[in-house]
């Protein structure tokens, strides 16, 4: 129960803000999915246990939990309950592997033939480059799928550095998959494809021969700095563009910033912002809200509250891919023999 009783806590509604409770539901538990603090397989509470430590009508949780599963985040078990659906499926990724192969090879093997080579030619020129490469190993090529060009570029050069020389990292985002053929054609090629878990089914169903999992964010070092050094007189507005996330961000400047007690919290589109940041003396924005930059008066501070991939993620899930694509073939036994033999001194 005490796993529960820490589910309950965070699964909060804030009837101050101007977001549906519903939306404010839904939007907490994304969030926990996403960012990691609920892990594949873990169970969710009933629904009649959520409506009743949250505050909401049992409809309100049901409906909430349909629309994740709707959406693939969760699934239902008959007889046992609502738990997290994988968003890291690398199981059911390799147990499809050997079909993507075959498809890749057949794909080879029909553009060989195009070009006018013999089936013995071809061949050759796949073993040609199996010995090539077989003593180098190779960087594995990642991309990084997110919904913002900027922060999409900056998470991709933070998993890049974590890396190191065995990966390239490459970022793009779900609009540009969507739209272009020929970024959906590269990206697919990936050796790995990383996205948010909220947009994992999507981002699944873009590319579906290639390997797509997800991994945690975790607040920036720079937003958790930039919260605590606030003035604990400052009026803080805190701005979303996404209504779901405005209860949890509010909640996440509270704990970077306890010591801040004059805290508003509203969406991008709401008729009241400009009022609201008339009034305050800290804007802290949303990755993806940007826009309100431009509408805060001379003299009020802004902070981005940016995430990055949770270095614990990379590490247990990235990391071994790449040092899995790098690693050097074994020397085979005749070579070995002949490395020893020109290894020899001459007589």
């Amino acid at each position: 129960m005490e796993r529960l009783d820490g589910l309950f806590m965070k699964f909060y509604v804030d009837r101050e803000l101007p977001i549906p409770l519903r939306t404010q539901l839904q939007g907490l538990i994304e969030y926990a999915i996403t960012y990691g603090d609920l892990a594949a397989g873990e169970a969710l509470p009933s629904v009649r246990d959520l409506a009743e430590k949250v505050g909401v009508a049992p409809m309100t949780v049901s409906q909430v939990y349909a629309e994740l599963r709707d959406r693939g985040l969760v699934e239902t078990r008959p007889g046992s309950g609502t738990f997290v659906a994988n968003r890291s499926p690398l199981d059911a990724a390799a147990r499809q592997e050997s079909v993507i192969l075959n498809r890749q090879i057949d794909a080879l093997i029909d553009r060989g033939l195009t070009m006018g080579l013999r089936g013995d030619h071809l061949t050759s020129l796949i073993n040609a480059r199996l010995l090539h490469r077989a003593g180098r190993g190779r960087r594995a090529f990642v991309v990084m799928v997110g919904l913002f060009p900027e922060a999409t570029a900056s998470y991709a050069r933070f998993i890049a550095e974590r890396l190191g020389d065995g990966a390239t990292v490459e970022p793009t985002t779900i609009d540009a998959l969507r739209q272009k053929a020929a970024i959906r054609a590269r990206v697919g090629a990936a050796d790995l494809v990383i996205t948010i878990a909220n947009r994992l089914p999507e981002v699944s169903g873009l590319l579906p021969d290639t390997k797509v999992f997800s991994v945690s964010f975790i607040p920036s070092e720079q937003t958790r700095r930039s919260l605590a050094s606030l003035d604990p007189m400052l009026k803080v507005a805190v701005v979303s563009r996404f209504p779901e996330f405005l209860p949890i961000m509010k909640a996440g400047v509270r704990r970077f910033a306890p010591h801040i007690s004059r805290i508003t919290a509203t969406e991008l589109d709401d008729t009241g912002l400009d009022r609201l940041l008339a009034a305050s003396d800290v804007v802290v924005y949303s990755t993806g809200a940007e826009a309100v930059l431009s509408r805060i008066s001379v003299g009020v501070s802004a902070i981005e509250y940016r995430h990055n991939p949770a270095p614990a993620d990379i590490e247990r899930l990235v990391a071994p891919i790449v040092r899995a694509r790098a690693e050097p073939a074994p020397p085979r036994e005749g070579d070995a023999a002949k490395s020893e033999t020109a290894d020899q001194p001459s007589s």
